[in-house]
Order: structure tokens, then C-alpha cells, then sequence
């Protein structure tokens, strides 16, 4: 054999050994690309699972919840029943004060009542209800009470209740109160009873 051929031969050996050598380096790459997908779904399926810590975690959170819930709702369930209960006292409370501050006035009406009618005349009675009249509408007026007389006023129909008309004298006088047949009342901006007034009307 001469030079030639032993160089041939040489590559033909050459050329065998390369497709094996591209053969395992392929089969190497594919044998890590398969543990790293192993690496991964094994990773993915550890994240989807809780471990015990974690369930416990949780549980200890939703009872911290749960806690949290009960004593809100007992804390407005007391608050709920408190502001009942003082909705029901403060009425009674507030007519207890409102009576209050008429316990001087019937203690003096009660004693002009009392009087000796023997030793007693007319005109000191009747001063001695006037003053007790004065006194009583002074203290209702403290508390808030407005006594609504409207004479030689618009009528108005929100405070005033006409029982009569009359005939007005020029047309300025047209739909104004000339009489109060009783007095009106308000409290504390609340229309306790109207003023039964007369109205005058112009005929033209």
C-alpha cells in the first residue's frame, strides 16, 4: 500500500469516528435538556403544593379573621342595643327637666288658688295670676317655647289658621291678621299649634 492510499484510509477512519463523536455530544445535550425539565416540573409541582407550615400559616390567619369578625360584630350589637336604650331614656329625661322648671310656677299658682276668699280681694288674685302667668311663660320661653300672635301681620298660612275674615279698609291691608282669636305656639322651630287669627280681605 502506498502513501496515498494509507492517507485515505486514515480519513475514511476519520470520518467514522465523527459522527459518533457528534452522536454522544448530541445525546449528552439532550439528556441535560431532560433534567432540566425534570428540574422544572418538579419545582412548578412543589409551588402548587402547601407544606404543612404553610397550611398552619393559613389557619392561624383565617382564625385571626374569624376573631377579628366576632368582636366586631359583638361591638356593634352593644353599640346597637346602647343607642336604643338611650333613644328610650332621653324623652322621659328631657319632659323630667321640661317639668322641672314648672315646679315654681304650679307652686305659686297653687297657693293664689288657696287664697281666703273672705280676706282676699278680686284684684289681688288677679294680680297673683298674672304674675304666675308671666313667670310660667318665662321659663317655657328658656326653653324654647315661642307663643305666635301675629296681629297686624301677613297672614301665613304654614303658622296661621284663619277662623274669619273681615272686610280690609285699603289694599295694603289686603290678607293681614287684625285678630288673634288664640295664640299660636312653637318649640324650638316645631309648630305646636297654630295661631286661630281673622284675616282681612280686600273686595276692591
Amino acid at each position: 500500500m502506498n502513501i496515498r492510499e494509507d492517507q485515505a484510509d486514515g480519513a475514511d477512519r476519520a470520518d467514522d469516528r465523527a459522527p459518533n463523536a457528534r452522536t454522544g455530544s448530541m445525546t449528552q445535550q439532550a439528556q441535560e435538556a431532560a433534567a432540566e425539565r425534570s428540574r422544572n416540573a418538579g419545582d412548578a409541582q412543589n409551588e402548587g403544593v402547601e407544606t404543612p407550615d404553610a397550611v398552619a400559616e393559613s389557619q392561624r390567619q383565617l382564625e385571626e379573621q374569624r376573631d377579628k369578625y366576632l368582636r366586631l360584630a359583638a361591638e356593634y350589637d352593644n353599640y346597637r342595643k346602647r343607642a336604643a336604650k338611650e333613644r328610650q331614656e332621653s324623652a322621659p329625661r328631657a319632659q323630667a327637666e321640661l317639668l322641672r322648671h314648672l315646679l315654681d310656677s304650679l307652686d305659686d299658682l297653687a297657693r293664689v288658688a288657696h287664697v281666703n276668699p273672705e280676706t282676699t280681694d278680686v284684684a289681688s288674685v288677679v294680680h297673683g295670676v298674672n304674675l304666675v302667668e308671666q313667670k310660667m311663660q318665662k321659663t317655657l320661653a328658656a326653653q324654647g317655647l315661642e307663643v305666635v300672635t301675629p296681629i297686624d301681620e301677613p297672614f301665613n298660612p304654614e303658622l296661621h289658621e284663619a277662623v274669619a275674615t273681615e272686610p280690609a279698609l285699603s289694599p295694603e291691608d289686603d290678607h293681614m291678621v287684625s285678630q288673634v282669636y288664640q295664640p299660636g305656639y312653637l318649640f324650638k322651630g316645631q309648630l305646636l299649634r297654630p295661631a286661630r287669627v281673622v284675616v282681612k280681605q280686600w273686595n276692591g
